[in-house]
Order: structure tokens, then C-alpha cells, then sequence
């Protein structure tokens, strides 16, 4: 019976749906589910799948939200946030479902929509980006290109190809 309950949609699929031939053509629909309209990969929260929801009508109510939403499935959490300035909402909202299925009919029954005369775009809040990236590769160092442990970092950037001679380096010779 725990084995039914681990079922749901905590694990994402390996990339390249490699692994756990068990589902058969299963997986595909699913990994087809988890893409956004930029090809990245919608990525779980903690408690369930987020959505975004941008160009919200600063006149928006949580009851408007609410019943726009509220028909893919049951919300979870809504946050509206609100200009403390101005007190009219900022413009986006955050819609939380608990399955993946849920959060996908959101996205392609909302999408393009009218909300108080005014068009709506929504997708995954949490992604992550399409394989290939812009550097191809190297993602396990993050975003610098030095090395994955630091270290002494102000030495290893000194000696970059780029530096120049000792002076553009700060004086220091190699020997």
C-alpha cells in the first residue's frame, strides 16, 4: 500500500528517458507533459507544481483567480501579491496544483485567455532549462569557468591567458 502512494509525481523523469523501463510509452507522455513552451523541463516544488501566471489585471481578485483556476483542478495555494504603494496587484500570480496533470491543463486551457480584458500567458514557475544550453556543456561547474572547488581563486584568474604580462597581473613573474 506505501508503494501506491510513491507513485505520484515526486521523481521527474531521467533525461533522455533512459532509465525504468517499466512504463513503457508511459514515460514519454509524461516527459511530454513536463515541457513548456520553451522546451525546458517543469521542475516540482516541494509541495506541488506551481504555476505562473503573468499579465494579471491590476484590478484582479483572489476570487477571480480563483474561478478562472480553479476548473483544471484544486488549487493548492494562490498568491496574488499586491503593490504596498499602490495596493492593486503587481501583475503576476503564483497557482499551486498538486498533480502534474493538473498544472498542465491549467497551462494549455489558460494560456492566451482573457481575464478582465486582459490576456493572460501561463507556465511552470520552476524549470529546468532545455538541454545544450547556451554553453554547451560544463554545468556541473556552474556559472564561472573556473574551478569546481575554488581554491585560490585570485591566483588561478591570474594566470588566465588573457591576463597579459606581470604588470597586467599585478607584478607577479612566473619562473
Amino acid at each position: 500500500m506505501a508503494d501506491d502512494m510513491d507513485l505520484d509525481v515526486d521523481a521527474p523523469p531521467s533525461p533522455g528517458g533512459g532509465g525504468g523501463g517499466t512504463s513503457g510509452g508511459g514515460g514519454d507522455n509524461r516527459v511530454a507533459a513536463m515541457q513548456t513552451h520553451t522546451k525546458a523541463t517543469a521542475v516540482r516544488s516541494i509541495e506541488g507544481w506551481i504555476v505562473l501566471v503573468t499579465n494579471v489585471h491590476e484590478e484582479a481578485d483572489e476570487e477571480a483567480i480563483h474561478d478562472m483556476f480553479g476548473e483544471f483542478g484544486e488549487i493548492k495555494n494562490l498568491h496574488l501579491n499586491l503593490d504596498r504603494r499602490s495596493g492593486y496587484v503587481k501583475g503576476y500570480a503564483l497557482i499551486e496544483y498538486a498533480t502534474l496533470e493538473e498544472a498542465r491543463a491549467a497551462i494549455d486551457g489558460a494560456n492566451g485567455e482573457k481575464l478582465l480584458d486582459q490576456t493572460v500567458q501561463v507556465d511552470f514557475a520552476f524549470v529546468r532549462p532545455p538541454p545544450g544550453g547556451k554553453h554547451g556543456g560544463g554545468g556541473a561547474r556552474g556559472g564561472r569557468g573556473g574551478p569546481a572547488r575554488g581554491g585560490r581563486g585570485g591566483r588561478s584568474r591570474s594566470r588566465s591567458p588573457g591576463a597579459g604580462a606581470g604588470a597586467a597581473a599585478g607584478g607577479v613573474k612566473e619562473e
